[in-house]
């Protein structure tokens, strides 16, 4: 019997298909097409989902295997799961998967693999299946470079927490309006609003990048002038680039890196009215400087992060919410 390469745990992280959550909700494989095609949807893009990434599954276990002890765990238990200190994680796609294993991580490794590249962009998903059987052994003997990736934390004042590796979101379970004071630095104002969106500079490109952009089509359709907002150009106005440096690297000096040591957060649809105000809206969130959020929500106030509704903290009245940069950082295999 061959010895294993490593004796670290290798944790392979993987999560429901469309069609497995489907077969959950209506028991059989059949029943969940009779619904599917009931709707004129396709179902057989959903069988040839489920079909690619169980065989990848299949496929990256097996690479896995032959290194060292592999466990595979679902991403419904990632949140109650102690990862060891000397853990590899591998995560089979897609992206927000990797975000979402990445808060509940300390200083492990992880690996981000794109189980369907025909379907999943993968901006964190840069190796394939069979890039594992390189990739593992590169981590094992430490010849990888490892990304450090700035996380966002929400701190409450009953000692609660929550980390964001894309972004935070503070708001309202339902579209009701959310009430709640703003604080940072100095300035203070009562809002009413669709939520605040606190984004790292891994996430500028996901939620904040959409708010930029409806933002400036709006105000180009208001004002008949194109306008062009993008996260680039903040950091552009932000930091100077040094004379006769060409605007294409310029931009990409500018453009936020994912250990950016700052956070944006971004007011969604501020109401300004006879008690609230319109003026705090956007802005950065430096270090020594965080966002102070007091709600003023007598239900349905919530904290979540990377898109999880279902992972949150309560944020009802009267509780305060400290956002800053994270005690912690990730670290992605690149």
């Amino acid at each position: 019997m061959n010895q294993p390469l490593t004796e670290r745990k290798i944790v392979l992280i993987k999560r429901r298909t469309r069609l497995e959550d489907l077969v959950v909700r209506y028991n059989t494989v059949q029943q969940a097409e009779f619904y599917i095609e009931r709707l004129g949807a396709d179902f057989s893009d959903y069988t040839r989902e489920d079909k690619v990434y169980r065989e990848a599954l299949a496929e990256a276990a097996g690479l896995l295997s032959d290194v060292g002890r592999v466990q595979i765990l679902d991403r419904d238990h990632v949140p109650n799961f102690i990862f060891g200190e000397q853990d590899i994680i591998v995560v089979l796609g897609p992206d927000g998967l990797v975000a979402n294993t990445l808060k509940y991580t300390e200083s492990q490794p992880l690996i981000g693999v794109n189980p369907d590249p025909h379907r999943w962009d993968g901006v964190l998903l840069p190796f394939s299946v069979r890039d594992l059987k390189l990739i593992i052994r590169d981590v094992i003997y430490a010849r990888r470079t490892i990304q450090e990736v700035t996380l966002a934390k929400a701190e409450l004042n009953d000692g609660q927490y929550l980390y964001g590796v894309n972004d935070l979101f503070v708001g309202r379970r339902t579209h009701v309006s959310a009430r709640y004071e703003l604080r940072l630095n100095e300035a203070a104002e009562q809002q009413s609003s669709s939520g605040v969106i606190i984004s790292t500079g891994l996430g500028s490109t996901g939620w904040l990048k959409s708010v930029l952009a409806g933002a400036a089509g709006i105000v180009s359709r208001a004002t008949h002038q194109p306008l062009k907002l993008a996260v680039e150009d903040i950091h552009r106005e932000e930091q100077e680039p040094p004379g006769g440096q060409r605007e294409a690297e310029a931009a990409d000096q500018a453009r936020a890196s994912w250990d950016s040591r700052h956070l944006y957060y971004t007011v969604r649809e501020p109401f300004p009215s006879r008690t609230t105000a319109a003026n705090l809206v956007f802005g950065r969130i430096e270090e020594g400087s965080p966002l102070r959020i007091v709600s003023q929500m007598p239900e349905d106030g919530v904290i979540f992060s990377d898109g999880i509704e279902s992972d949150y903290l309560e944020f009802n009245s009267g509780v305060e919410a400290v956002i800053r940069l994270a005690d912690k950082k990730g670290r992605l295999v690149v």
